[in-house]
């Protein structure tokens, strides 16, 4: 046990920050308002810190590399099974970042759920808006704005939002995935035009179904590849203006 480790040991941990868009209120699935990007945490019953909310992780055991055990606690504590993406970040290695001893150094990691998904999740987990984090514990809500500083870089040089996306979209759809995760407005026009360039969208040769009040049917795409890949290195998607 963690508990029982000599004065000078340290617990090297994987954290997963979680992302996925979501509709957090009934005028936003309508269509009515607009989605936003959520981060999975749980919330914590024991101290430290009883009540904060984590992001889920735990400590490395002898005989998984980092990756594994990512994906281990994603499964044990959140029980999320399937992600579309997950990549290793970074290290955070203060020596106060969590009360101890035992001292803790978290390697961090980016998931990512698509917009459809509905996984069931303990009941002391839940989806938070990032723009709303509730009172987080230690430095998990660091890691929450570096893991989604570097989601929205990726945006702009990688195909990463497949991730975030239905396997099947309308470009109004995925431009509400990339406003939400980008955090600022992003015009459909110049992003389909950008994405086919990039030859990261190819066309189904099918449409959605007619919404509520008629209309032409959106074209519907998918994305080429489902695997992360580099399409303009030198790419950056700016705020409007």
């Amino acid at each position: 046990m963690i508990e029982n480790m000599p004065h000078g040991s340290t617990v090297h941990e994987a954290l997963t920050a979680v992302f996925q868009v979501r509709h957090f209120n009934a005028a936003a699935a309508a269509g009515n308002g607009h989605p936003e990007l959520a981060v999975l945490l749980w919330q914590r019953a024991l101290e430290p810190q009883r009540g904060t909310w984590s992001l889920p992780g735990g400590a490395l055991r002898d005989d998984e590399d980092l990756t594994a055990s990512a994906r281990r606690q994603l499964a044990e504590k959140v029980d999320v099974r399937k992600l579309s993406h997950l990549e290793q970040l970074s290290v955070f290695s203060d020596p106060n970042r969590v009360p101890g001893p035992p001292r803790r150094i978290a390697s961090t990691f980016l998931g990512l759920v698509p917009l459809t998904a509905d996984p069931q999740l303990p009941e002391d987990t839940r989806w938070h808006p990032v723009s709303r984090l509730p009172q987080m514990s230690f430095d998990h809500g660091i890691v929450v704005d570096y893991a989604r500083t570097r989601l929205a870089a990726k945006l702009s040089y990688t195909n990463i939002a497949f991730g975030l996306s239905p396997a099947e979209f309308s470009m109004s759809t995925l431009r509400e995935i990339y406003c939400a995760a980008l955090g600022y407005d992003v015009d459909t026009t110049n992003l389909q035009r950008v994405l086919t360039r990039r030859k990261v969208l190819r066309p189904t040769g099918t449409t959605a179904s007619p919404g509520p009040y008629g209309g032409r049917p959106a074209a519907l795409y998918r994305f080429t590849d489902t695997e992360l890949r580099v399409t303009d290195e030198f790419a950056a998607l700016r705020p409007p203006g």
